[in-house]
């Protein structure tokens, strides 16, 4: 039988005494200031440690803006909010986190294909970007603007008849809920030209969680390709290029982190033609788990081991109500395994193969299946790395009536 594929190392959450240190602190002392388990904990140091490599190694023209989707803490978005050049929100509660953050609303956007009235009109007072993802959107933000008397800024969501290949989720190419086909594009700048709206420019975002440094070049280089035609029939200059994001982190054995470096320089190739063409635009990567992905743990609490025919059950007062991504169940298509670890027995000179499940009355509640772990007792704490995104508020938190984890930024 071949030996399993390793985890990258997770090095950056320091270990002292076989216990993590978050925030500097024993994550047992941890735990008692955070007063109950579960919980989620986020480091700035971490978040900003990110968003300073990537300034440093990406050209300086390029603007970065934070996804809220990722991870919508407020405290944690007014951490992020005056390190980035802008936030991306996908609902009304998200931009309402925004704006508490203090962030201008010039460099708020708002994308999402299922927009409703109250949303808009709420964009429409804030005086974000908001990106239109249909004909029939477009139409409906021209007739609310016209009733409130605003000129609302609007850009265009679209979908390219390309793919971000070996993406984790694939945002285009094909038939898609979001944005509006590059063929018809053209046929709708016109129409945007005779209504009272001003034109910002174009949200073109292929995918996400690729660590392939090569998909993504290949797949900036075709959106920059598109947004040069489709800025031919543009009604205004464009003033914003999103090119989207894509950069992930390394979740599962095997995965290697995302090399930058090709990225970066491809970017500082490719920026002078198109600023040449498009003087006036900010070109945006739209990010999220890349800056606060790697930054958070999920951490619960052994409740009960047991042995089943042989095989050792760590339970926990934790599952995939609070984190349905590490659980399995939220895009895997077969499930494997986030870095986990026994928090306060990091390497552990007892070692066993031991599946960490929750207390839900379910066979879907793991969040590790057969893993080598450090030998664990009641009372131990499970560490889930790589949890700073779509981690609890991508989770079903009211299923079977749990209580929902806590959340902390350290």
């Amino acid at each position: 039988m071949n030996k399993p594929l390793p985890h990258s190392p997770v090095d950056y959450f320091p270990v002292k005494d076989d216990c993590l240190l978050v925030g500097g602190v024993p994550l047992t002392k941890f735990a008692a200031r955070v007063g109950s388990t579960p919980f989620y904990a986020y480091e700035r140091r971490l978040i900003s440690e990110r968003i300073r490599h990537l300034r440093a190694h990406l050209p300086s023209e390029i603007y970065i803006h934070y996804a809220l989707k990722a991870n919508p803490m407020p405290a944690l978005a007014g951490h992020i909010a005056p390190l980035v050049d802008g936030l991306d929100v996908a609902s009304i509660g998200e931009l309402k986190i925004a704006l508490d953050a203090g962030i201008s609303p010039k460099t708020i956007s708002f994308a999402g294909p299922g927009k409703s009235d109250a949303e808009l009109r709420t964009s429409l007072a804030a005086g974000i970007i908001i990106n239109m993802e249909s004909e029939g959107e477009m139409e409906r933000i021209a007739h609310l603007a016209e009733k409130q008397g605003y000129r609302p800024k609007v850009a265009v969501r679209v979908n390219p008849n390309f793919e971000l290949k070996t993406s984790g989720m694939k945002m285009a190419g094909g038939p898609k809920p979001f944005g509006i086909d590059a063929e018809r594009v053209p046929a709708m700048l016109a129409r945007l030209s005779a209504l009272d709206l001003d034109f910002q420019g174009f949200h073109i975002f292929s995918g996400s969680q690729n660590l392939r440094a090569e998909a993504i070049i290949e797949a900036q280089e075709r959106t920059f390709t598109l947004a040069l035609e489709l800025a031919r029939s543009a009604p205004a200059p464009v003033r914003l290029l999103n090119i989207g994001g894509g950069f992930g982190i390394p979740y599962f054995p095997g995965d290697k982190p995302l090399d930058l470096r090709p990225i970066a320089d491809n970017l500082a190739a490719s920026l002078p033609k198109v600023q040449q063409q498009l003087p006036e635009a900010e070109v945006t990567l739209e990010l999220g788990r890349y800056l606060v992905g790697e930054a958070g743990i999920y951490v619960c609490e052994v409740i009960d081991r047991k042995i089943s025919r042989g095989h050792v059950f760590l339970i926990t007062n934790g599952g995939l109500h609070h984190h349905l991504a590490a659980s399995g169940n939220f895009g895997q298509v077969i499930r494997k395994n986030y870095p986990v670890v026994v928090g306060n027995r990091v390497q552990g000179s007892d070692r066993e193969i031991a599946s960490v499940v929750g207390p839900l009355c379910t066979p879907l509640d793991i969040l590790a299946h057969r893993m080598d772990l450090a030998q664990a007792e009641v009372g131990d704490l499970i560490v889930v790395f790589q949890s700073g995104a779509y981690g609890r508020s991508a989770s079903p938190l009211g299923f079977l009536g749990h209580p929902a984890p806590a959340e902390v930024l350290v």
